[in-house]
């Protein structure tokens, strides 16, 4: 049973208890009668070799309503491609791996940048759009979920009830957002949730005024989670960021082409850990450093689309406002943490809080900086315009690349 209430923008399915697995996967197994459902899985090689992926296949393994499974597989070579093969193959659905890195899909890339089409750097956005463009070319799925490949605590009721509201013929959602508590270890997470994204939307509505879609996006309990599920004609229209920005700018373009009466937001898990990104205070290359600075870029670049005008003097009041807010909610965290009997190290929160605060400044230069910035990767409309026949082409290559040799 759910708590089924509107907090002003999107429907929120808050659970208050959990109804077991086997019930909802079995009301999906009549629900992929008339809407075939699939999943698409964004990974690195070396999460293979992780502690997390095995035990996600095993649970998947378990799952009866799938269709298809798509695992966009990045930074490996033609031995671990193969080792790939044989790490999925225990999987029943109909699974395709895509070998982003093999001179098939390379062929294809390199062909899409040439007309200006491709995406420019390597990253989660980039996998996560070519596996869209898989699941289109393939016809088999009506609705796809998506998840990270690095969750630790993963069991299929988070998958079931991620998939439930987009599934249901019912249903009119479009689009799923899950969220679920930061908390393992007796440590409260999601640094970058908590001390970047919440802190910075409140100080956008305080220097560029209250605006629908800072109200949108602040109604979402975990914007960054890296869990939603969608109808497949949605993968067709959305322009999404080939970097860290990708969660904000697939939330971005949902609010710009679909009715908030067609989005949602589910609780789909009690306890959720994952790998911990560092800090990488000295590389802003990685960690959270690279994720803050993308971040703050994607929304900058959606404000634009907005009529929101920037100077630097605008960024340095973003700065102050920020850091001010953030430090209060600081407080907040420690006292919520004391409650509950978690742990919460202040000096490690504002040390965060004060690279985030500096990268809001960084990224603010890039934005003025660099206007002719090509920030999306286009819309696979757009590219079957340019293309007739490129999602023929990668079915073919994918299938090549998964049956035969390579």
């Amino acid at each position: 049973m759910s708590d089924f209430h509107q907090n002003g923008v999107i429907t929120d399915f808050h659970n208050l208890t959990r109804r077991p697995v086997e019930a909802l996967e079995q009301e999906l197994c009549q629900f992929a009668k008339r809407r075939p459902m699939g999943l698409i899985l964004p990974s690195l090689f070396s999460e293979l070799e992780g502690p997390a992926l095995s035990a996600i296949v095993d649970e998947l393994v378990k799952v009866p309503y799938l269709n298809e499974i798509v695992i966009g597989l990045d930074r490996a070579d033609r031995d671990q491609f193969l080792y790939a093969r044989e790490f999925f193959s225990r999987l029943p659905q109909h699974t395709r791996i895509l070998w982003n890195d093999g001179p098939r899909l390379r062929a294809i890339d390199q062909e899409l940048e040439s007309h200006g089409l491709g995406a420019l750097e390597p990253g989660k956005g980039r996998n996560v759009w070519y596996c869209a463009g898989y699941v289109l070319s393939s016809g088999r799925s009506s609705a796809v979920g998506l998840h990270d490949c690095d969750i630790l605590t993963y069991d299929r009721g988070l998958l079931a009830r991620l998939m439930y509201p987009v599934a249901n013929p019912r249903f009119n959602y479009s689009f799923c957002k899950g969220y679920y508590p930061r908390i393992a270890e007796g440590k409260l997470n999601g640094r970058v949730s908590r001390l970047m994204v919440t802190p910075l939307l409140r100080a956008l509505k305080t220097v560029c005024g209250p605006l629908p879609y800072l109200d949108y996006l602040d109604s979402f309990r975990y914007p960054l989670s890296g869990e939603f599920a969608m109808r497949s004609d949605v993968l067709e229209g959305i322009r999404i960021p080939a970097d860290w920005g990708l969660e904000i700018g697939v939330l971005s373009e949902l609010q710009r082409n679909y009715s908030h009466r067609q989005l949602c937001q589910v609780d789909i898990a009690d306890a959720y850990d994952h790998k911990h990104q560092p800090i990488s205070e000295e590389d802003a290359t990685g960690g959270l450093n690279r994720m803050s600075l993308d971040i703050a870029k994607a929304l900058y670049r959606k404000l634009a689309t907005q009529g929101i005008s920037f100077s630097s003097e605008d960024f340095r009041t973003l700065k102050a406002t920020y850091y001010r807010l953030a430090l209060d909610l600081i407080e907040a965290y420690d006292h919520d943490a004391t409650m509950n009997g978690l742990s919460l190290d202040r000096h490690c929160e504002e040390q965060a809080v004060e690279l985030f605060a500096s990268n809001l400044l960084e990224a603010g230069n890039l934005f003025l900086d660099t206007p002719r910035e090509r920030p999306f990767i286009p819309s696979w409309n757009r590219v079957q315009a340019a293309m007739p026949d490129v999602l023929a082409r990668m079915h073919e290559a994918v299938e090549l690349d998964n049956q035969g040799k390579v």
